[in-house]
């Protein structure tokens, strides 16, 4: 059907609260273009897309099609994996509750068992419950960190970490077979998650359990074990002043549990404490984003703390602001904050004895080489992936069967870090835990926090990462971005803003072609990325997002001083925005 047939076919069959939202949008073309002509992709990391009517956006209707989809490919596992069952979880944005129990119920129609959270729960305890639980998939009803229009469907497997590819494709062929409207669903009186808050092993109706504190308190105690160092917290979690904010998010009951539970004081931005799906204080619900911490910021000045930490809706993101060398607040990037708590985390193990010999840390090929700097000091691994944490979580998996390495740490250059393997997806829960512990040992000799992230530099060299997205809108945005990544593979380039391009990775053909003509094989899956290598550490990258209609650009610096960094950072950016430009 086209946009206008599968407009009148919607008119007809959605229920009647619905039909005064379409009737509204009869005579806007464009509207019915882009709600009606293509459906809501659906991939190894979901869908994604803003909350309204129609088949390229979030509502009950794609989120029960979704799960029929889901369902379908669960019952054909056999009757264990049904009974093993799908943990559910949300966030705090729009709809999140009604997708979830929409998601519930027509799981539960279709015979397979439903462990549905009583309240909000950050993506990482949705990981942990599967896993604990014994389940065989997961779904995390969240947008993770996009503007307050958006929702999203998270898909994860048996192992916690987000459906494999191959898993993924045979819920698509699911989903495709599935019309928008019929679907049963599980009869429930349920209509608010009031009705089921704070309750833990209740049978909401058949083949839908809620849980609750149970599986709180089982994470709770897994992740304490992670600390490095409690006789420091011991001696100056007290006394010292570090400020939070959940930026609206499900991160406040988890994370101010546990830096209560390690003894750790925190005063939590009031503002931002409580859920708001509007996220009315920020202009975006990301921590990456400045204005995201001003009011963080304006508590520690007044409080006189040091730190502000800050997480994402979903609490998988975690967001850092310290005092520099002259007092004032500045943001630290993904980077950065992922260099400071590996650093943290191997050095820790290193003077306590622990480090095992086969010490592994995984990092995404976007993420800065001062990470591997850092773990060759300490006799650690490196091991690079693409983007995306299911492949740190593939890893995990891996290690855990073979025995080759033992994981200590993973991160990407998107604030998404993870210590430990009770979780196969980004943990802010523990990012937070750990960072304030880190602030408490350095804290307690006398160190700030600055300080150490500019010895690090002054030892291994001046990094300096950058990214910038750039959109294209519209239908035909995903066919612009696929034009500039073909005509940039056809493209030779000698030089980048003066500087030598030592080789190009393309990932979609799995070659490198070097300088001088030798063409090599990538070590890495196949995957839509351009990589020129520069020399001295040095990198620019070229992808398509894998959820938005956005091309990524990321250029990584090396210089033995922040200004030259910065300076070679900001001409190979510019030059790479000038040839995408022209492509375009």
């Amino acid at each position: 059907m086209d946009y206008k047939d599968n407009y009148r076919h919607w008119c007809e069959n959605v229920a009647d609260e619905h039909k005064q939202e379409l009737a509204a949008i009869a005579h806007d073309e464009t509207e019915l273009r882009e709600r009606f002509t293509l459906p809501l992709a659906f991939g190894t990391a979901g869908m994604r897309g803003t909350i309204a009517l129609g088949i390229s956006n979030m509502n009950v209707y794609t989120v029960a099609r979704a799960s029929k989809g889901l369902c379908d490919y669960i019952c054909t596992l056999g009757k264990d994996a049904m009974a093993r069952g799908v943990v559910v979880s949300y966030d705090t944005r729009r709809m999140s509750f009604e997708f979830a129990l929409t998601t519930a119920r027509v799981l539960a129609a279709g015979g397979v068992r439903v462990h549905l959270f009583e309240d909000v729960r950050p993506v990482p305890m949705c990981s942990f419950a599967i896993r604990h639980l014994g389940a065989i998939a997961g779904v995390m009803i969240t947008a993770s960190h996009n503007p307050k229009e958006y929702n999203g469907y998270k898909v994860y497997g048996e192992d916690g970490a987000q459906m494999s590819p191959e898993a993924t494709a045979k819920v698509v062929e699911f989903i495709d077979k599935t019309p928008y409207f019929g679907i049963p669903l599980a009869q429930t009186a349920c209509t608010d998650r009031s009705q089921i808050d704070g309750k833990d092993g209740y049978a909401l109706c058949d083949n839908v359990v809620v849980i609750g504190k149970r599986v709180d308190e089982a994470y709770y105690t897994t992740i304490e074990r992670l600390s490095l160092s409690p006789d420091a917290v011991a001696r100056v979690g007290k006394s010292i002043r570090i400020v939070y904010s959940p930026i609206h998010g499900s991160g406040y009951k988890p994370v101010t549990t546990m830096l209560a539970r390690m003894g750790i004081a925190v005063n939590v931005v009031e503002e931002q404490r409580d859920p708001d799906p509007d996220f009315s204080t920020v202009a975006m619900p990301n921590p990456e984003q400045p204005d995201a911490l001003e009011l963080g910021i304006a508590l520690a000045d007044r409080t006189g703390s040091d730190i502000v930490i800050g997480t994402d809706p979903d609490c998988d993101r975690m967001g850092i602001a310290i005092r520099d060398g002259a007092g004032a607040f500045v943001l630290l990037n993904g980077n950065q904050i992922g260099a400071l708590l590996m650093d943290y985390i191997l050095m820790r193990h290193a003077q306590e004895g622990t480090l095992p010999a086969n010490a592994a840390v995984v990092k995404t090929i976007v993420t800065t080489r001062l990470a591997d700097k850092i773990a060759a000091h300490y006799g650690a691994s490196v091991y690079n992936v693409l983007t995306g944490f299911k492949f740190i979580g593939e890893k995990i998996k891996q290690w855990e069967s073979d025995g080759a390495h033992t994981f200590l740490f993973g991160y990407e250059e998107s604030y998404g870090y993870l210590s430990g393997t009770h979780a196969r997806d980004k943990d802010a829960v523990v990012a937070s835990m750990l960072f304030a512990e880190m602030y408490c040992y350095y804290s307690d000799r006398g160190v700030r926090l600055y300080d150490r992230l500019q010895e690090l530099f002054a030892t291994y060299g001046y990094f300096i990462e950058t990214s910038k997205s750039i959109a294209f809108r519209g239908l035909d945005g995903m066919d612009k971005m696929a034009r500039i990544m073909t005509a940039m593979r056809r493209t030779a380039l000698s030089q980048i803003a003066g500087i030598a391009v030592r080789s190009k990775a393309d990932l979609a053909a799995q070659t490198i072609v070097y300088a001088d003509g030798t063409v090599a094989p990538t070590d890495l899956p196949k995957t839509d990325v351009i990589r020129y290598d520069l020399g001295n550490d040095e990198w620019v990258c070229v992808r398509p997002s894998g959820t938005e209609p956005k091309l990524k650009i990321y250029v990584s610096t090396c210089a033995a001083d922040a200004q030259e960094s910065m300076r070679r950072n900001r001409a190979l950016q510019s030059a790479l925005e000038i040839l995408v430009g022209q492509v375009d």
